[in-house]
């Protein structure tokens, strides 16, 4: 409610000034003198300079609040649901709410795309909640793939701890920006566009990501289109890849749960 008032008081503030300013030169062009003249002739671009000020103050505005706290180690286990998570009691705050070895060691890649993504959020470290970073580490068993996917809260960024891969993400102009990189090299993904890792190599491979979010989110293409519940209708899905419905059946039942 508060921020929302601000918004309008803002915003009613640049529309006001951009008025007056306009307003002025306006009079200062009817003013026969030549150095009044001069000075009008600056004014849409003095005018345009106003509003882009007042725009960028007006989306700051618009952004998540900073911290009023020093911190606000996550309450996973309270019922409350808001934006992020509630705070618990500082009085029963500890290290070990900021503390984590769950990716210091790589993960099993024994499973169907060859490779595991561990992560280091605000689910498994709850000293991070409203922090706005976390990390992961993926690991890649030689041709282990990290499926084309999305984080819909985050860019993310990627070290090579070992091995090499070939990485990329896709734009909405449908362009791949794509590169093989090695140990020490590091990529970077766009928030929200699709992107993917694949080891080609012979031997292990392992990145540590991280994201500037506390809980990044991640919609994998494949899972997220044939493995859904309730299911996407096959003929939705039929007539988008355009195929059949007996093909779309048979992809679906790739993703189902293993019994």
């Amino acid at each position: 409610m508060f921020l929302a008032s601000t918004r309008k008081v803002i915003l009613s503030s640049i529309l006001f000034s951009s008025s007056s300013f306009i307003n002025n030169n306006s009079q200062l062009v009817t003013q026969p003198h030549h150095h009044h003249q001069t000075m009008a002739s600056s004014s849409p671009t003095q005018t345009l300079l106003l509003l882009l000020i007042g725009l960028t103050v007006f989306i700051f505005a618009s952004a998540d609040p900073d911290m009023l706290q020093d911190l606000c180690v996550a309450d996973l286990s309270s019922g409350i649901k808001i934006n992020g998570f509630p705070c618990k009691d500082a009085a029963a705050v500890t290290p070990a709410d900021f503390f984590s070895q769950g990716i210091a060691n790589p993960g099993l890649t024994n499973n169907t795309f060859g490779a595991l993504v561990t992560g280091a959020n605000v689910m498994t470290i709850p000293g991070l909640n409203t922090l706005g970073v976390s990390l992961a580490r993926i690991d890649y068993a030689p041709g282990g793939l990290n499926p084309p996917h999305t984080h819909p809260r985050a860019t993310e960024v990627v070290f090579v701890l070992e091995g090499s891969l070939e990485v990329g993400f896709l734009t909405t102009a449908n362009k791949l920006i794509s590169q093989t990189i090695k140990k020490g090299d590091v990529f970077a993904f766009p928030k929200g566009l699709v992107h993917f890792q694949k080891n080609n190599g012979r031997v292990p491979a392992s990145v540590l990501s991280a994201f500037n979010s506390q809980l990044p989110g991640t919609q994998s293409l494949g899972a997220t289109l044939f493995g859904s519940t309730p299911p996407v209708p096959d003929n939705i899905l039929a007539q988008a890849f355009q195929t059949s419905s007996g093909t779309v059946k048979h992809i679906k039942s790739k993703f189902q749960p293993k019994k």
